[in-house]
């Protein structure tokens, strides 16, 4: 049971699935508007994890990776660099598009955190799925207040939890990620926003 849990967990809060949901709470927040806050947030989503995930999973059925979670750090870089490279190619568009300042600060948010993970996994396999998580608290708390970082910290928990049970992580990179997605990520947010 407590395995079938990590892998829903993990998948739930996945940072594809976490990527998917954060711009549209950012872009509500910058908008409160429903259209733009459909415009700017499915914009974020499909360069920062629809278009990326879409090549992860392509090169994870041909082999050329362990799977969507890309496992095996020395795998890593090349869907980290897409990633990457896709999020920089959306912040172009966001900035020629005169997006909010809110939608900018967390695609540089996001950036900044992903560069830093892409450094870090050269040499040691850093949680992404704690970053991402961790880097979403952060933002939201900035956001909204301090009463949503009381529902947002247990499923960060969950995820870094789920990470270390299936034995993608060791609990040292899971605090490492959920570390990291705060003090990159929300600090650039804080500076960008």
């Amino acid at each position: 049971m407590e395995i079938a849990i990590a892998r829903v967990a993990t998948e739930v809060f996945s940072p594809a699935v976490v990527v998917l949901v954060l711009p549209m709470t950012v872009a509500w927040h910058a908008t409160g508007h429903v259209g733009l806050t459909l415009l700017w947030g499915l914009e974020v989503a499909l360069f920062s994890s629809v278009l990326p995930m879409l090549f992860i999973i392509r090169g994870a059925r041909a082999g050329r990776w362990d799977g969507h979670h890309v496992r095996d750090r020395e795998h890593r870089t090349v869907p980290l660099l897409v990633g990457l490279a896709s999020t920089a190619v959306g912040v172009a568009i966001l900035v020629l598009a005169d997006a909010p300042r809110d939608v900018l600060a967390l695609s540089a948010a996001m950036i900044a955190t992903l560069a830093v993970c892409i450094a870090v996994t050269r040499f040691w396999k850093i949680s992404l799925h704690a970053a991402v998580s961790g880097g979403a608290v952060a933002m939201v708390t900035l956001l909204y207040g301090p009463w949503s970082l009381l529902l947002l910290l247990a499923p960060l928990a969950l995820v870094c939890w789920s990470r270390v049970v299936l034995g993608d992580h060791t609990a040292a990179q899971v605090v490492a990620g959920a570390i990291t997605g705060p003090l990159v990520g929300g600090v650039v947010f804080l500076l960008a926003g």
